[in-house]
């Protein structure tokens, strides 16, 4: 039976499995952060042998006749190329597949290869899929190539705010008092400093999230615009990748994921929900349900021609872990 080696990196952590062409889950494991815009292709690869050599002190390269890797970072063709060739060097599997991690939230949510799916975790990205194959992405380089928002943009903002309604520079809001209260200290000033100094990590601010949600949904007008925005943002990513491929007025199911999105916080759901209604009425909104590691095993058995029953039998063992 042949194997597959699913791998989901993700800028906190790595997952892996190995997969038999039948479904059948052989293993799983967690690894360490998966960062090659920071830590070097290298290190990033290293990541995925070590998350692997934890299964078991047996396992040697290759580790799989397919490797499906989906992961963060792999933003551009020449970067999925370049992950792509290091793992090839490594020998970590006969054949290998690397792509961005928005293709393995689409495997995991639709229903099919086809549709489109927007992240919304510690930043945002999507990706679009034709029924015939074609692919509508973004660059997904941050403030550089136009993106805004994510949950470490949100917590940026919401600490914005906050500080100019402190010291007077902007409107009054709510959400100082409650940044104040996850940090436990008596000003917003003194998070910035915190931060500033290094004694506040600055990823730290994804924590905000929640806050700002809270907040929002107790009425506050400023923290509300924040997330109006980033309903507008994600919707925005949809419907234009939609108009890429001509498929705007096609049927299509759209993918939610990433930890923002999957808080199924109620106003920020209900938002985005009406936003799709006036802009792309034909669209079904899915918000994904299993790990992204469920999509990149499934692309891995599309890869080897695996049966439906395989594929269900994949999805069933992690909808059993849930």
């Amino acid at each position: 039976m042949r194997t597959i080696l699913a791998v989901d990196g993700g800028n906190s952590k790595t997952d892996v499995a190995l997969i038999g062409e039948d479904g059948s889950i052989l293993a799983t494991g967690r690894g360490a952060a998966f960062q090659p815009q920071s830590t070097g292709v290298g290190v990033a690869i290293d990541a995925i042998g070590d998350a692997v050599r934890l299964l078991g002190p047996d396992l040697v390269p290759p580790f799989a006749d397919h490797v499906a890797a989906y992961v963060a970072g792999a933003d551009l063709p020449v970067e999925e190329e370049a992950l792509r060739d290091e793992i090839v060097a490594r020998g970590y599997g006969r054949e290998v597949v690397v792509g961005n991690d928005t293709f393995a939230l689409l495997r995991a949510g639709a229903s099919g290869p086809a549709g489109v799916a927007v992240v919304c975790g510690a930043g945002v990205n999507a990706v679009a899929v034709s029924p015939t194959g074609e692919v509508a992405r973004y660059p997904a380089l941050g403030d550089l190539t136009g993106d805004w928002g994510g949950g470490l943009a949100l917590g940026e903002k919401s600490l914005w705010h906050a500080a100019r309604a402190e010291d007077g520079r902007g409107p009054a809001t709510a959400l100082g008092r409650a940044i104040c209260e996850h940090f436990g200290t008596r000003t917003v000033e003194e998070v910035a400093l915190c931060i500033h100094f290094g004694d506040l990590p600055h990823t730290r601010l994804n924590e905000l999230v929640p806050v700002l949600m809270n907040v929002a949904a107790a009425g506050d007008a400023v923290a509300r615009s924040l997330l109006v925005r980033m309903a507008d943002e994600i919707v925005v990513l949809a419907v234009v990748a939609l108009r890429r491929l001509n498929l705007l007025g096609t049927p299509m199911e759209v993918v939610l994921g990433g930890g923002v999105l999957t808080a199924r916080d109620p106003l920020l759901s209900d938002l985005i929900e009406q936003r799709f209604a006036e802009q792309a009425p034909r669209t079904k909104l899915i918000v994904t349900d299993v790990p992204p590691i469920v999509g990149a095993g499934l692309l891995g058995l599309d890869a080897l021609g695996a049966t439906e029953e395989a594929k269900a039998r994949l999805r069933a063992h992690f909808h059993a872990m849930a």
